[in-house]
């Protein structure tokens, strides 16, 4: 007997797909700066100290994933969230498969006993 492998669905290969481009500290940071709104390529570079290039690399792979869009300001690009990237107020990010949460900075975590 041979077994196949399920179909993958279009939402399935979506959301591995963008949970796979989330797996990077540096993206979940350009994520979550992102949160607070629109803002050019130079002001997240300044925000998480990486260089540009580097910047470059993990802002196409969010691109590519479907988490953020770019649009020309210019002689600048200026990088937001996608429009089916939904951001509460609470810190969570709808990815349409999933919802991914970022605690407040500085906030101390909670002992489990």
């Amino acid at each position: 007997m041979r077994m196949q492998k399920p179909p993958s669905t279009p939402n399935a290969n979506s959301c591995a797909d963008r949970l796979k481009a989330l797996a990077d500290e540096t993206r979940l940071a350009v994520v979550q700066h992102l949160m607070k709104g629109e803002c050019h390529v130079g002001d997240i570079q300044a925000a998480l100290g990486i260089e540009q290039s580097l910047l470059s690399h993990h802002l196409r792979n969010l691109r590519e994933a479907g988490i953020v869009e770019s649009a020309r300001d210019g002689k600048s690009v200026l990088y937001r969230l996608a429009p089916g990237m939904e951001r509460r107020r609470d810190g969570i990010v709808d990815l349409g498969c999933c919802r991914i949460s970022f605690e407040p900075p500085n906030r101390p975590s909670r002992k489990r006993d």
